[in-house]
């Protein structure tokens, strides 16, 4: 088994209705972080917006910060400790909330563009 196959971890991102993306979560980012992620899929809920940069999704994970950072890149996915949020980054950000980065979107980012407050997100294991 190669050392990649251990360390990152393939979901699928639903837009409900509009589109999917492929989500990529890597182990080696943040242990812990990514492991609560990983076992709370599925995970369903309300798109909410912060600015026009950042979608996220509210989740019921209790973990603390871990490696914080405060500059993402386009298609960066972190972990905000401080609402079990997952954030998705449509644009590079910089001096945003102290967040956990746990992976990136790897493909069909531009759908991030048409989110509206109140669609639905749904993260699944990829291959299901």
């Amino acid at each position: 088994m190669s050392a990649g196959s251990v360390s990152k971890l393939d979901f699928v991102l639903s837009l409900k209705g509009k589109a999917d993306l492929t989500l990529e979560l890597k182990r080696h980012l943040a242990p812990k972080t990514v492991g609560g992620i990983a076992r709370a899929i599925p995970i369903e809920g309300n798109a909410h917006m912060m600015g026009d940069s950042i979608a996220y999704v509210d989740t019921n994970i209790k973990t603390g910060g871990e490696k914080l950072k405060t500059i993402f890149k386009k298609g960066d996915a972190a972990f905000l400790a401080a609402n079990g949020s997952i954030c998705f980054f449509i644009d590079d950000v910089s001096g945003t909330k102290p967040m956990t980065l746990v992976g990136k979107i790897t493909n069909n980012l531009e759908s991030l563009k048409n989110v509206k407050p109140g669609d639905i997100f749904s993260i699944t294991q990829a291959g299901v």
